[in-house]
């Protein structure tokens, strides 16, 4: 038993970071906080992380005794991910992202930004199936670093969001958009047939 499971940690990582998609929030993170000062953008990017990584925790911890409560099984809750994915993947191919996101009336951190942009089905579901997938106190840890470091990552991108679209420029951002919305839609489609196969197949 190692004390760091490397392999979880590239996995979980790697799959957040896609999903998360953190070069394509930056337009709509722009978008909601085009009002705010320098200081007040980068206080709302901090704020959206944390509200991101506290919803994602509670529900890898808690979230299968909840769905335990209402009757609900993981293959269910993939599957449903894995459909509202598509629906968001889809809206960053066609560069209909930022249209429900127009009015920032709210706490733009709380909400959409920190959930559900960031905190959102896809990376709920991924760390609760990484959660279920762990076997030991390394694998547990690497889970728990990877949605750290995978936030972490988000973070950078929203707090120097205004530089980073600088260098990107609107073409570089809108490219890296659609890659990350073809990556997502592949997930989404992986994951629901992931669900299928487990209604088919039933528990190992």
């Amino acid at each position: 038993m190692s004390w760091f499971d490397t392999t979880v940690f590239l996995s979980t990582f790697i799959t957040l970071i896609v999903i998360l998609d953190p070069p394509g929030a930056i337009p709509i993170f722009l978008a909601l906080t085009g009002s705010l000062t320098r200081a007040q953008r980068a206080a709302a990017a901090l704020r959206a992380t944390l509200v991101a990584v506290t919803v994602i925790a509670l529900f890898a911890v808690f979230g299968q005794s909840i769905l335990n409560y209402l009757h609900i099984s993981i293959a269910a809750l993939q599957g449903a991910g894995g459909l509202l994915l598509l629906l968001i993947s889809l809206e960053l191919l066609t560069g209909k992202e930022s249209d429900s996101l127009s009015n920032a009336g709210v706490n733009v951190a709380l909400v959409p930004l920190g959930t559900p942009l960031l905190a959102g089905p896809g990376a709920i579901v991924a760390t609760m199936l990484a959660v279920q997938g762990a076997d030991d106190g390394g694998s547990y840890l690497a889970v728990a670093a990877a949605l750290v470091g995978a936030l972490l990552v988000v973070y950078v991108f929203l707090r120097f969001a205004s530089q980073i679209r600088a260098v990107l420029r609107e073409s570089g951002t809108m490219l890296l958009t659609r890659i990350a919305g073809l990556l997502l839609a592949a997930i989404a489609v992986q994951m629901v047939a992931n669900s299928i196969r487990a209604f088919v197949t039933g528990p190992a």
